[in-house]
């Protein structure tokens, strides 16, 4: 068979969507290479996966029929695919990336995005085949080195995403500026409630670590401040690091207007090369940007920094183990666009790389569902605020490119392949060995 290899071509965008800047989004403006065998093999186990799955596959304006109608009545989710050829070209090329790249290029929409990215991680197990999942090397990417987070690494690799703009996260977190799950009083949760949640959930985190007046708190991870002011509050004294410069930058200002100057340090400096003993260390959803060659040297420097009697309190983003190792060999469209060099660890991860350090976990707490409704206000801010988004400066491209990504997480906890955990972790009596 003579298999003859298309040479890359300008995309074709769906309706209404404007054409992608080359410069900016080189990967999105063209198409990319790939065989006619494998964009046909990619076609036929889309279309074979799709078919079994309760959602309605519309090519344009024709609708298919839906295998699988809604209890509800209300139907499922659409899939409008707007240029099928580009679509299973891009998926036969790079797999997910090039399902995430063809909504960046408008190739693709859905009349409720979380639904179908819902559906689609509902039944992840079943969309390919066995025999071509064990072929997953052949297609999949690995992750490039200049992601890997060394101590010059992990600084490019934090920036990238937390020195976006502090204007742009403000446009969709809540008052506070927490970008993590917050635990709400009830379910679901309304925006009214979202900054009171927020504090909830670092209440918890603190009464985990038994902060209070005189403690002596290491915050691995800044944000913006407000775990910082917040123990501060109870009279603990804080040591918080970050790698982000424009994080830094606001979070002193938040930390000066809260009068909590004198109780509160910021440094940009690497967890790595934090110095001292701690009576608490707090670290919130830094975790996942560590990656897993790091995760020895994380745990080891928690432990390392943990005073006599201290306590470590973590929330975490978490994923079943199995996926948690699939995740790991292979450069994701989420790696690649949005959290270069991170990875989600599983709860055996956890708990084998925080043994292996000295750590053990008294107290494991889930609350996925939280973290859902917390990605559905965040993610309606960002849509409700498009036009101020860019207005920063902010192409279309990006604006589909971070819309999904908050739908694409969103769906990982309403079916059940994500969690969030808050753990709190002790030192078992063992001196901390540094990491071969």
């Amino acid at each position: 068979m003579t298999v003859t290899v298309p040479s890359p071509e300008p995309v074709a965008p769906g309706p209404a969507h404007p054409r992608v800047d080359p410069e900016r989004w080189p990967d999105v403006a063209r198409l990319p290479r790939a065989s006619a065998l494998r964009t046909a093999i990619a076609r036929r186990v889309v279309e074979t996966a799709l078919a079994r799955l309760p959602l309605r596959i519309q090519n344009g304006t024709t609708p298919t029929a839906v295998p699988h109608p809604a209890p509800s009545g209300e139907g499922p989710p659409t899939l409008t695919l707007h240029d099928p050829a580009a679509f299973h070209r891009r998926i036969g090329a790079d797999g997910l990336i090039g399902f995430g790249e063809s909504y960046m290029a408008g190739e693709w929409d859905s009349d409720d995005l979380v639904g179908v990215l819902t559906v689609l991680a509902t039944h992840v197990d079943d969309l390919v085949p066995a025999p071509l999942r064990r072929l997953r090397g052949a297609w999949a990417h690995r992750r490039p080195d200049r992601d890997r987070n060394t101590l010059d690494g992990a600084r490019d690799n934090i920036q990238r995403h937390y020195d976006l703009s502090n204007d742009l996260f403000a446009l969709f977190l809540d008052p506070s500026l927490t970008y993590s799950s917050a635990v709400f009083d009830t379910l679901p949760a309304t925006s009214r409630a979202f900054r009171a949640a927020q504090h909830r959930k670092i209440d918890r985190l603190l009464d985990l670590a038994g902060a209070g007046p005189g403690t002596r708190l290491l915050e691995i991870g800044t944000g913006w401040g407000e775990l910082a002011v917040r123990a501060a509050s109870r009279g603990a004294d804080v040591l918080t690091v970050t790698l982000s410069a424009e994080q830094r930058e606001l979070a002193l200002r938040r930390i000066a207007d809260a009068g909590a100057t004198d109780r509160v340090t910021v440094e940009l400096r690497d967890y790595r090369q934090v110095e001292g003993r701690f009576d608490a260390v707090l670290s919130v959803e830094m975790i996942e940007a560590v990656g897993a060659d790091y995760w020895p040297a994380y745990f080891t420097a928690l432990r390392r920094l943990l005073a006599p009697g201290g306590r470590v309190a973590l929330q975490s983003i978490t994923m079943a183990h199995e996926r948690m190792l699939d995740t790991a060999r292979t450069h994701t469209w989420i790696s690649k666009y949005v959290f270069p060099g991170g990875l989600i660890p599983s709860p055996e991860a956890i708990a084998r790389e925080s043994a292996a350090a000295g750590l053990t976990i008294t107290h494991d707490t889930g609350f996925g569902d939280h973290y859902a409704e917390t990605l559905r206000l965040w993610r309606e801010r960002f849509v409700a605020e498009s036009a101020a988004v860019g207005a920063l400066g902010f192409d279309h491209v990006f604006r589909r490119m971070w819309e999904l990504y908050l739908a694409y997480s969103e769906a990982g906890f309403r079916s059940r392949y994500l969690d969030v955990r808050q753990l709190r972790l002790v030192a078992d009596g063992r001196e901390p060995e540094e990491p071969r």
